[in-house]
């Protein structure tokens, strides 16, 4: 099992923010010991010369072959983080979207497979269960804004 560490240059990101009877569709976070530490929504990196809106449809294409329906604004976060010791740094476009139905989004979990070949599993998530109990939401500060959009981000 390789170990994921964070690139050493600031990353662009979009991550689709998908609801499904108010939980949030979010993929599993684990450490290098394979303990799930938190969730994140499904999206990726921006590569050069592509908007936000067609990395975030491309990333849903590639990781659950589905076409997705970009519904609002994003909320947009500065996200530096420190994961197994190596800090990240991210800008991030996180965007309100629609799922299409299709047969093999309608468990409790989803599994995908990720560019690089890893196997990763998503769920659907309560806002109140998370940041609690050990089960982060990531990036950091995207649980306030989704609770109150005008908050400032945190410190």
């Amino acid at each position: 099992m390789s170990q994921w560490r964070p690139a050493q240059n600031i990353r662009t990101k979009a991550i689709g923010l998908a609801w499904r009877d108010n939980r949030l569709l979010a993929a599993e976070v684990t450490d290098d010991t394979g303990r799930i530490k938190g969730v994140r929504p499904l999206g990726g990196s921006i590569e050069f010369g592509e908007t936000w809106q067609a990395a975030l449809t491309r990333e849903f294409r590639e990781e659950l072959e589905v076409d997705i329906t970009i519904t609002g604004t994003p909320i947009v976060l500065e996200n530096i983080f420190t994961h197994e010791g190596s800090t990240g740094h991210e800008i991030i476009f996180a965007a309100p979207i629609v799922l299409p139905q299709a047969p093999h989004l309608v468990g409790d979990k989803i599994t995908f497979r990720e560019d690089n070949g890893t196997i990763c599993t998503a769920g659907w998530y309560a806002l109140d269960q998370l940041d609690t109990n050990g089960l982060a939401l990531y990036p950091t500060g995207l649980k306030q804004k989704l609770l109150n959009p005008s908050a400032p981000a945190p410190r």
